[in-house]
């Protein structure tokens, strides 16, 4: 069936050496690991793992970024086998391509533009947000929006997307370097931040360590759209905190891991991608999860969670005003605004690099995947795409569709997971650099993990995702599927086989005896 259709690996090899249409290979180890803890180190490890801890997991919330690490991990052990099979950009939509058909690599390469679109321009506005604290902390009123009479605009996120859309275009080596610099500070803050809060820790703080589970409704959840899919699907009574808190503690800090599927869209722009990327991938993990582990034991330890509980929205300085240390506010802010910095950077990158391959194949209109001569970056996708998401994010409230980020992460981690299997079996003359080990346990293990951590998500984001996959659908039957090239040559050869079919009944007919 032509929905199916898969594309050769050569092709995709081919495509990324197509002159006009090719990357750079710049990228080392170090630009790797320092990119991954760039998209991953933001403002989430400030405010995600106490809103988890708070409201889900308890001082249980360690577990959480635990079993979402290890998720995350074994998901990105099935990205570096295929990036290093497939070493070009797209990441899971290539990925797809080349195992499960055309259609899942639309819906994968959809659902990963989803991912990289909301969470560029939710994070831009957060960023927006946390510079106008610092201005606050420094005494200076500068206002965070302004009055264009008909829509306020947010000033602060197109600024800082402007500034990387810029550097972007200039070169990725170049932006990976800036990025290094802010990365480096942004870490210096969060290894401060530890040490200070563990001078206020307590043992005490620490026990129940994994509290009693507590009906949701005595703690004002109200409407069944907020509930998880888990719990509206099996008529479980919603609850927080026990062991059933600990896994929904983890969908939620799961958002600080996404962005290591980003770090493998940059394949193509990899030195020596069989050694390089997987190196640089599982050692910013491994920085990643050994910081959120700091954080998160810190914070548990410095004041009991049911006082974090009694916070509209807790964070990490809720926890040092709650110990009497109220400056440490200021550094949080500074932090989490040098955090969100290169977030946004490597989150424009991702996407530009997703749309550049989908358009590649002509999913996507096929202009955009042109690259600059002078630069070797495709600079007028990445300025569309650094365009759209400053727009949306100055102008409007996208950060109600947090959660967006993380379905669209775990929908493309699942069938990654799976399409190792299918890469094998299909192809089983590749020699990856990198394998999953363990044969088909920790690829079916893997997906497994991300679906249920999907399930833990809230109805309504299920709703939304739906939305979002209708209007995926009705763009590629409408778009993509008559314009793509791999069905261009499917029907060069299907006019190659009539000819050929016609010829050879004509030839037939020629050399009958006549009656």
């Amino acid at each position: 069936m032509s929905l199916f259709r898969t594309k050769p690996i050569e092709d995709s090899l081919a495509d990324a050496d197509e002159p006009g249409r090719r990357l750079k290979r710049t990228l080392t180890t170090w630009d790797l690991m320092i990119m991954g803890v760039a998209v991953a180190v933001g403002a989430g490890i400030f405010s995600v793992g106490a809103n988890a801890a708070a409201n889900f997991s308890g001082p249980a919330v360690t577990l959480s970024f635990v079993l979402a690490a290890i998720t995350c991990a074994l998901a990105i052990m099935c990205y570096a086998e295929f990036a290093t099979a497939i070493p070009v950009a797209g990441s899971a939509y290539v990925f797809t391509y080349a195992t499960m058909g055309e259609l899942v690599a639309w819906i994968i390469g959809w659902n990963l533009i989803l991912e990289l679109f909301t969470a560029a321009a939710v994070i831009a506005k957060y960023w927006g947000i946390y510079l106008s604290e610092v201005f606050s902390l420094l005494g200076l009123d500068v206002p965070a929006t302004v009055d264009l009479g008909v829509v306020d605009l947010t000033w602060g996120p197109l600024l800082i997307v402007a500034v990387f859309t810029v550097l972007l275009v200039m070169g990725t080596k170049l932006s990976a370097q800036v990025g290094n610099v802010f990365t480096l500070i942004k870490i210096g803050v969060v290894l401060f931040v530890i040490i200070a809060g563990f001078f206020y820790v307590k043992a005490e703080n620490y026990i129940p360590f994994i509290p009693d589970s507590v009906p949701t409704e005595s703690l004002g959840t109200e409407s069944v759209l907020q509930q998880s899919l888990f719990s509206f699907m099996t008529g479980a009574a919603p609850a927080q905190y026990g062991m059933l808190g600990v896994f929904a503690g983890a969908a939620i800090v799961f958002f600080a891991f996404i962005g290591f599927d980003v770090v493998a869209t940059s394949a193509e722009e990899v030195k020596n991608p069989g050694k390089t990327l997987p190196r640089g991938i599982f050692a910013g993990l491994a920085v990643v999860t050994l910081l959120y582990i700091g954080v998160s034991l810190a914070l548990t330890g410095m004041v009991p969670y049911t006082e974090l509980a009694a916070v509209e929205s807790p964070n990490l300085a809720t926890a040092f005003t709650l110990v009497g240390n109220p400056w440490a506010a200021q550094v949080i802010a500074v932090g989490s605004l040098i955090g969100l910095t290169t977030v946004i950077m490597v989150l424009l990158m991702g996407l530009a690099r997703v749309v550049l391959a989908m358009s590649r194949d002509g999913l996507l209109p096929r202009a955009l995947s042109r690259t600059s001569d002078k630069h070797a970056t495709p600079a007028r996708l990445q300025i569309l795409c650094g365009t759209l998401v400053a727009l949306v994010a100055g102008f409007t409230q996208v950060d109600v569709l947090e959660e967006m980020i993380n379905i669209g992460t775990l929908s493309a981690f699942v069938v990654v997971s799976a399409g190792v299997l299918v890469l094998r079996r299909k192809r089983p003359d590749l020699n990856p650099a990198f394998r999953v080990p363990f044969g088909p346990v920790l690829p079916v293990l893997s997906a497994l993990l991300c679906l249920y951590l999907m399930t833990n998500l809230a109805v309504e984001t299920w709703i939304y995702f739906a939305g979002w996959l209708v209007v995926g659908f009705l763009i590629y039957f409408a778009y993509g599927q008559r314009n793509s090239r791999l069905n261009e040559k499917f029907k060069d050869v299907r006019i190659a086989e009539r000819v050929a079919y016609a010829e050879r009944i004509e030839r037939e007919r020629s050399s009958a005896p006549e009656a």
